[in-house]
Order: C-alpha cells, then sequence, then structure tokens
C-alpha cells in the first residue's frame, strides 16, 4: 500500500475517485454513520473531507482505512497530515503504528520529532522516548527546541537520566524558558530532590503560572506541606492569583496540616473567583471538606455542581465512608447508578469498605463477584487490597488469605493488609509467620505501615524480644520517633509488661494527636494504674490535646480495672461536654465498671436507660459481672439476652456454665453444655505462653507434650507443698468438673498458667523475672498460688490474661485482688 504513493504521484486525483468511493464506502460501513455515505466524504468542491474522517476515527481499524485513503490520495506526502496520522494512532494506544508512520517521513523536522516523542511518553513507552530524544541529538539539520525537553524530562525513570537532560538543557541554552524550567522542577521533585527544584525555581528570571504549580506540588509530593502554604504566600505577594490547579493541589495540604481557616479562606476565593465550575476544584473541596469530617459542607459543594463525573460520585461516597457514615454512602452510590454512571476501581474500594463498616457479609460478596467478573483483581492490586481488608474486618479471614494468593502482583500494602487482618481476627502467630514470608521477599520494602501491623501482632502475643529486635531495627532508619511507629512501640512494651519503657517512649514521640495518649493511658489502664491514667488525662489536657472517642474508652476501662466509681461516671458524662456521642463501646465499659464493683442493679438500670439497643457487648459485660459476683439469676436474664442477639459466641455459654458450677448447681451446667453441643459450638481452649530465647512456647490446661514435661509437674509438685507449708489451700470452687477433691487438685496443678510460670523456672536464671500471657481471664486459685509462688522464689512474676496485667512480687499482686 506504501508504494501506491509513488504511481499516485503528479497524477490526477479523478482517475482514482472509483477505488476512493470504494474506500469510503468501507469506511463508512465501518463507522454506521448516515453522515458518511460514500459521496458526502467530499466537500461543495467535490475534494474529500480528511478532517472529519479523522474526527470519526475511534478504533485502530478505522484509522487503518484512513491511513489506506492518505496513501492512495497522496496526501500522506504532507509533513502535516503524517503528523496528525502518527498522533492518531498515539492517541489510540498503538506506538508501534505511530513509530511506522513517523519513519515513512521522509524529512523529520524538530516538530516530526517532538510528535514522536510526545506519542511514546503519553503511552508510557519512556525508554523509546529518551531514545528518540537522543535520534534528535545526531540529526545535524535539526535542533532540540523548548517544545523537545518536557516531554523528555517526564520521560527520564532515573536521576541519572535527568541530570543528563538537564545538561543538554544547560548546553542548547533553554534553562530560563519557563516550560522547561517548570519541567526540571518536575523532574527533581519526582525523584525526591525538593532542594534542586526550589533552587531552579528561586533562579527562575521570570515565572509563570505553571511554574508556581510545579513548584508547590513538588513540595507537597516530598511532604513539604508547611513550605507549599509558604509558596502560595510568595505567590499572593507577587500579585499571582491561583488558577483551578492551583486550588486543586493546595486543599489537600490543609486538610492535612488541619488548618481549615486557610481552607474556608480559599474556598471563598474559589467562589469569588468563579473557579467552584470547574470540576476538579469542586471534588477537591469534597475531599477536603471529608478530611476535616464537615460532611455537611462537602454535600454542598456536591449539591451544588453542575456537572458531575464519577471522580465527583467517589469523592462525596468516600466522605461518608471514611466518616463512618455507610449509610448514607450507600445511599450515594444507588443515587449514582440511578444517574446512570458505571462504577469504577475506585467506587469498588469505598463499597468494600462500606460492607466491612456494615458487617453486610452479604453484600460484600456482591461487591466481590462484581470485581472478580471485570477481572479487576488481576488489574489492579488496590482493589484486591480492598477486598482483602473487607473481608479481615468482616472477620472472614480465610476469604482474606485467598484474595491474597489471587494477586499476581503484590505490593507491600497487600502483604501489610493481610499481616493485620490476621492481628485483628486474634490471630497473632499467623501474622508474624505472613511477616517472615515478607521479608523473604527482597522486591518488597518494609515501610510505616509493615511496622505498625507486625509490632501490633507481637503485643497480642507478648512477643517482647521479637518486639526489640524490631525497635531496634527503627532506631536505625530513625522511624521510632513516628508517631504511629511510636504509639505502637508504646502499646507492645505496656502490653509486654514493661510500663517504664513505655513511658520513656511516650515522652520522646510527638504528642500533638490524642494517638500516643490514648495508648499510654490503655496501658496503665490495663496494669491497674486507674489514679496514673487520670493524672495523664489531666496532662493531655494540659498540653491542649483534644480528646477522642478512644480515649474515653481507655479511661472508662481503667476506672472499670481499679474500681473508680465516681470518676468513671464523671468521665462519660465529661466526653458529651467534648462533643462526642457514647457509642455502645462507651455504655459496654460502664456496664462493666459498674458490674465489677458489684453495683449489679445499677448496671441493669443503667442499660434499661440507654439510647441504644444493647448488642452482645453490653449484655456481656453484665453476664461477665454476674458470675464475679455469684447472682444466678440476674446472670440467667443477661444470659438469654445474649443468645437472642448473638447465639454462636461459645464463651457467653462458658460463662453462664460457671456461674452454675461456682455455686455446685451441675445441673445447670450440663443443661448449659448440652446447649453449646446442639448448637455445635466448641469452648476455647485455655493456654499460657512465655517466651524463653526468643522461642515462645504455649501450655494448654494439663499439657503432657512438652519436652520438659517431666520436669515442669516435678517442679510443679515441690512448689506446691512449699505452698501449703506457707497456708496456701487449694479453692476448688474454680473446678468446673463434678469429680473428687483429690483429682480437682490436679486439674488446679494442671492450669496452663502455672505449667507456664514452672517452665519459666526451670528454664531462666534464679530471681529474674518472669512474663505469662494467657488468652482467657485467670484462675482465681492460680493468682492466689502465684502470689505463694512469687514470695518462694524470689521473683517478679507478670501475667497478662485477656483483661488486664497482674504483677506478682513477695506475694502480693498489683491488681489488689480486684479483677
Amino acid at each position: 500500500m506504501f508504494r501506491l504513493a509513488a504511481t499516485c504521484k503528479g497524477r490526477h486525483i479523478s482517475k482514482f475517485l472509483p477505488l476512493l468511493r470504494r474506500h469510503y464506502q468501507l469506511f463508512s460501513a465501518a463507522t454506521s454513520s448516515p453522515h458518511f455515505s460514500s459521496y458526502g466524504l467530499e466537500n461543495q468542491n467535490g475534494e474529500i473531507d480528511f478532517n472529519s474522517l479523522f474526527d470519526s476515527c475511534t478504533k485502530t481499524l478505522l484509522a487503518k482505512r484512513l491511513h489506506a485513503l492518505l496513501v492512495v490520495s497522496g496526501k500522506i506526502q504532507s509533513n502535516f497530515i503524517s503528523i496528525r496520522l502518527l498522533n492518531l494512532y498515539a492517541s489510540l494506544g498503538d506506538v508501534s503504528l505511530s513509530r511506522g508512520t513517523f519513519d515513512q517521513i521522509q524529512r523529520k523536522d524538530v516538530y516530526t520529532w517532538n510528535s514522536m516523542i510526545s506519542a511514546c511518553v503519553r503511552n508510557g513507552h519512556f525508554h523509546e522516548a529518551i531514545d528518540c530524544f537522543y535520534q534528535v541529538l545526531l540529526v545535524t539539520k535539526v535542533r532540540a527546541d523548548f517544545y523537545t525537553f518536557p516531554p523528555v524530562l517526564k520521560a527520564c525513570q532515573t536521576l541519572v537520566d535527568g541530570r543528563k537532560i538537564h545538561c543538554w538543557v544547560f548546553k542548547l541554552g533553554f534553562q530560563w524558558d519557563v516550560f522547561v524550567a517548570a519541567s526540571l522542577i518536575h523532574m527533581y521533585s519526582r525523584f525526591g530532590f525538593v532542594g534542586i527544584a526550589r533552587s531552579l525555581f528561586d533562579d527562575m528570571p521570570f515565572r509563570d503560572m505553571g511554574s508556581w504549580n510545579a513548584m508547590i506540588s513538588g513540595l507537597i509530593q516530598n511532604g513539604n506541606a508547611a513550605q507549599a502554604l509558604d509558596v502560595l504566600g510568595e505567590m499572593r505577594l507577587e500579585g499571582i492569583k491561583m488558577d483551578s490547579i492551583t486550588v486543586a493541589s493546595i486543599l489537600p495540604v490543609c486538610a492535612q496540616l488541619g488548618d481549615i481557616s486557610t481552607a474556608t479562606l480559599i474556598h471563598l476565593y474559589v467562589i469569588k473567583h468563579g473557579l467552584e465550575f470547574e470540576l476538579f476544584v469542586s471534588n477537591a473541596l469534597i475531599n477536603m471538606y471529608a478530611k476535616f469530617g464537615n460532611l455537611g459542607d462537602a454535600q454542598k459543594v456536591f449539591q451544588q455542581m453542575f456537572l458531575r463525573d464519577v471522580v465527583s460520585w467517589n469523592s462525596i461516597i468516600a466522605a461518608y465512608e471514611q466518616n463512618d457514615d455507610p449509610v448514607t454512602a450507600h445511599g450515594f452510590f444507588v443515587k449514582m447508578q440511578l444517574n446512570g454512571l458505571e462504577p469504577d476501581l475506585l467506587t469498588l474500594v469505598s463499597l468494600a469498605s462500606i460492607a466491612a463498616q456494615s458487617r453486610d457479609y452479604k453484600n460484600s460478596r456482591s461487591v466481590h463477584g462484581f470485581i472478580m467478573r471485570r477481572g479487576w483483581v488481576m488489574e489492579a492490586v488496590v482493589i484486591g487490597n480492598a477486598v482483602m481488608d473487607m473481608y479481615a474486618k468482616l472477620g472472614v479471614i480465610d476469604s482474606a488469605h485467598k484474595v491474597f494468593k489471587l494477586i499476581p502482583v503484590k505490593d507491600v500494602v497487600s502483604w501489610n493488609t493481610l499481616i493485620s487482618g490476621y492481628t485483628q481476627n486474634g490471630l497473632a502467630s499467623e501474622a508474624i509467620e505472613v511477616y517472615r514470608m515478607m521479608e523473604e521477599c527482597r522486591e518488597i520494602k518494609l515501610n510505616q505501615g509493615t511496622w505498625v501491623s507486625i509490632l501490633a501482632a507481637y503485643a497480642h502475643v507478648g512477643a517482647l524480644q521479637q518486639g526489640m529486635r524490631i525497635h531496634g531495627q527503627l532506631i536505625k532508619t530513625n522511624l521510632h520517633l513516628d508517631v504511629f511507629v511510636g504509639t505502637c512501640l508504646i502499646d507492645l512494651y505496656g502490653k509486654c509488661g514493661r510500663l517504664m519503657d513505655a513511658m520513656c517512649l511516650f515522652y520522646q514521640v510527638p504528642r500533638e494527636s490524642s494517638v500516643p495518649w490514648n495508648a499510654i493511658i490503655s496501658c496503665h489502664g490495663i496494669h491497674g494504674h486507674g489514679e496514673k491514667a487520670l493524672k495523664l488525662f489531666r496532662e493531655m489536657q494540659d498540653e491542649g490535646v483534644k480528646p477522642d472517642h478512644v480515649t474515653f474508652i481507655s479511661l472508662l476501662s481503667a476506672c472499670s480495672h481499679s474500681g473508680l466509681v465516681d470518676e468513671g461516671k464523671w468521665f462519660f458524662h465529661l466526653m458529651q461536654e467534648y462533643g462526642i456521642k457514647p457509642s455502645l463501646k462507651h455504655y459496654g465499659c460502664m456496664v462493666d465498671l459498674l458490674g465489677r464493683a458489684g453495683f449489679l442493679e445499677m448496671a441493669y438500670d443503667f442499660i434499661k436507660d440507654m439510647p441504644l439497643q444493647p448488642d452482645a457487648s453490653i449484655w456481656g459485660a453484665l453476664l461477665g459481672a454476674c458470675r464475679i459476683h455469684g447472682n444466678i439469676e440476674l446472670g440467667k436474664f443477661a444470659s438469654d439476652r445474649l443468645f437472642e442477639v448473638d447465639s454462636e459466641n461459645v464463651g457467653y455459654y462458658v460463662l453462664l456454665s460457671n456461674i452454675y458450677a461456682n455455686v455446685g448447681k451441675w445441673e445447670g451446667v450440663d443443661k448449659v453444655r448440652s446447649l453449646a453441643r446442639e448448637r455445635g459450638l466448641k469452648k476455647t481452649p485455655g493456654w499460657s505462653s512465655i517466651e524463653v530465647n526468643r522461642r515462645i512456647d504455649i501450655f494448654y490446661t494439663g499439657n503432657q507434650s512438652h519436652p520438659k514435661c517431666k520436669e515442669i509437674y516435678a517442679e510443679l509438685r515441690i512448689l506446691t507443698a512449699k505452698m501449703k507449708s506457707l497456708g496456701y489451700i487449694p479453692d476448688y470452687s474454680f473446678v468446673l468438673q463434678d469429680v473428687e477433691e483429690d483429682e480437682k487438685e490436679h486439674i488446679l496443678t494442671s492450669h496452663s498458667e502455672r505449667l507456664a510460670i514452672a517452665f519459666g523456672i526451670i528454664s531462666t536464671p534464679p530471681k529474674s523475672p518472669i512474663r505469662i500471657f494467657k488468652n482467657l481471664r485467670v484462675c482465681g486459685d492460680c493468682h492466689n498460688a502465684t502470689k505463694f509462688i512469687s514470695r518462694i522464689t524470689e521473683r517478679e512474676i507478670v501475667v497478662r490474661d485477656s483483661k488486664r496485667f497482674h504483677h506478682f512480687k513477695n506475694g502480693i499482686c498489683s491488681c489488689g485482688d480486684y479483677w
């Protein structure tokens, strides 16, 4: 077909009209448009209307047919037409055909080369674009101009390439061209060399709007939000008005810095200069107000938009989803569908989160099915990560793991999501195993999210030595002072019984937000230091840090563990003065506080007066209090309510069974256990763990399989004899089986916490501390026995059960027997 061009040269086009018309008919049939009939492609002078043909090409097949027409008609000889065809192929995503067209151009000028370079860059063929640039330098008759450098600088994939291109900019004298300088600023900012970018910007003799926007966005990309606002101030002082790009860039910075005043002033500027009609400015305003939690303002911006695209709908859906209002978010998604817009990847990311927040397992499967039908899990890792996170938050961790395995190219977020998913579902050992696999993937670079996820897992199982190893790595990279990573380290040391180390870390990390305060208050609470937790809250207020809903959960829990009933009541009212509406977690803490202190009737009255429907956590707290104080009647009532709202949690059956067993009502015990068996429920086995020489040993009640089993039981027999000589009397009420007394004593001795303590004694140096972690509440008899053991062995024994810490030393427990 290309050879026909030579034969057409110099001949009259009319000889070929029949042939051309046949091509037109093919073209017209392909476009299926009555406008392009065979003769309708000619204008009033009988000439071919190539402009219409170019405009109608929406597929590569049509572009190829147009190409054939251009060759036959001889129009391909025009550089202008050839370049237009080259750009057409590029816009359709076919760079190889663009290159073919480019190679056929005989006399290539700089405009031709620039078009080819731009075509490569637009389609991500960056290496080919760089090659084209160096070919331009070899062509003696062509000199690169200021249009050449912006796309080439965008194509640079390494700083080395960027510096080389920068040298050519200087050599050819384009360093002060505003377009080239702005591109250099973008390039250096992209590679993190924002200092060089700033020097280039400061040296520019003239700056246009694009230069200011390039510098502002470069600073934002590199986390220099405050400096970006400073540059904006300089820009305003020079009398340069913000445009829509400036506004869309700077609004996220205001949200990041929590600067609502500046954000509001920018919104006023937008209204004054009519920029609110710019689609992406309105979208940025919605996102900005969402970050501040001002959903009313975000919705006003959305409702005032004359034109909305998918990004607009995604922004308003995400605004409500990210502010814990999944119902309204889903309502906007339904409206989006009614408006005829198809959801994209980001819509589905929000939908996955909505399903998780709503605890809507059925809709979560629908979201997953929609994504799978479109193959998006295979195409975009972000959607796979969102589906994993959704299943993890719904507690369906096996499905999350299956999605993880389906993702073809996993990024660091994929690994982090799986690790945190296992940790959130109480499977810390599995999370640690995934982390070990992640460490073996050399192409994955661990980040802040990785450390946050794995430190939470180590804290859960009490792996202090492994957590300290991570702490050492973080000190080398200076990440230990990051507020989120530092908070996780505080949580790790606090939950591993090293409260002084947690306090030292607390005073090192930034304390402008409530996050580290919440962690240290919670740590003191679970250690039974309620008064210290209250003192920390007063310090928090003195430093001007505003408490959030988590702060008051930590405070109410601390009051509960220390029996500070009046203080807990005061905090419950104080949180409402801060504008925090109590959630079910806050109500649950109050029920636990009153019930644990023995005010069972008051706790029940509190539940009856709640404005919210009590859930399983509320009735569970009351049932737990009934077990502590032996109130069978109220315990039976609470359990009936529990089984109505959550009949699948075996822990509640165990609580009720224990209430009957404590008073010797074995018929009630058998009835409750039979009911659990009929529903296919199995009691969670009690276990205790201890870390010795960086190895975690786990003991179950009655464990006989440990390699040092004989030595452990021999040590226990010696300890029991010494305890009895000091006045220890076994409390058989904690044996929940109807057996003989000698068997009851054997059962008590075989409890998992005692096995772990005995193993610690024979495996560690004398008088060194022992740290035990138990998945259930510590047994009352074991609590008493551990006090004797700490006195006999002259050791500090730290036991963390499912509720709190117990520090045993010299025969005394830090809880004061109140737990």
